[in-house]
């Protein structure tokens, strides 16, 4: 199939599927035909937990306000301004709180995703904590068999109510 024949076929009725407007077409056009003016693609990643998105948002605030200092610094710098030194040494400390601050993403979603990680995985920390847990309640209830102070049994171990 010839690219001719390719862009002849696409531009045929047949072709155009209603999802979205032809060249000429206005969005009035579409709606009064019954047709959506758009369809929604179902997203391909998940979203990302609220700790690791408020990380990441802080290290882009961060981020992008030390290149805007770096930039007056350069400015102030070519202009011979005294405001030049001190603006070098604050973007130099700019610097590694950006970098902080983009250490801190990482790190917290490596620590979101240990804590609240996959479970399926053999290896995972999440199923090792809770598998303690368990282990720790088991005990625990076992304890408070053994000792006989359970709240629910009467003095001569009988049930509370008959």
């Amino acid at each position: 199939m010839s690219t001719a024949e390719r862009h002849r076929e696409a531009a045929s009725p047949a072709a155009f599927d209603g999802r979205y407007a032809r060249a000429g077409e206005y969005a009035g056009d579409a709606a009064e035909a019954g047709r959506p003016l758009w369809a929604d693609d179902p997203v391909g990643r998940r979203r990302m937990p609220d700790a690791v998105r408020n990380a990441a948002v802080r290290a882009v605030l961060i981020v992008a306000l030390t290149l805007v200092q770096a930039v007056i610094a350069f400015f102030c710098t070519l202009a011979g301004s005294w405001l030049a030194f001190p603006m070098v040494l604050s973007s130099v400390g700019s610097t590694v709180v950006a970098t902080w601050g983009v250490l801190d993403v990482w790190v917290t979603r490596q620590v979101w995703n240990q804590r609240n990680g996959v479970v399926s995985a053999p290896n995972s920390t999440a199923r090792q904590r809770r598998r303690e847990r368990r282990r720790a309640r088991r005990e625990a209830r076992a304890a408070e068999r053994s000792a006989g102070g359970s709240p629910r049994r009467g003095a001569a171990g009988q049930l509370s109510h008959p």
